[in-house]
């Protein structure tokens, strides 16, 4: 039982990570102008802001 629930545990965060994922996709295949007027790009923009400030402190 504890392997089929380590699977099961697996699957659900891989399945969240795909929508989540698709979600972004989905947002970004707008046009700039209405991703700004919903509030996505700033919300974009601040993620990856963090993933460069991270990236960079790990090669320092």
């Amino acid at each position: 039982m504890l392997v089929l629930s380590s699977i099961g545990r697996i699957a659900t965060r891989y399945a969240a990570a795909r929508a989540r994922h698709r979600g972004e996709r989905i947002l970004l295949s707008l046009p700039a102008g209405l991703r700004k007027d919903i509030g996505f790009s700033e919300v974009f923009d601040a993620r990856n802001s963090r993933r460069a400030a991270t990236f960079s402190a790990k090669v320092i």
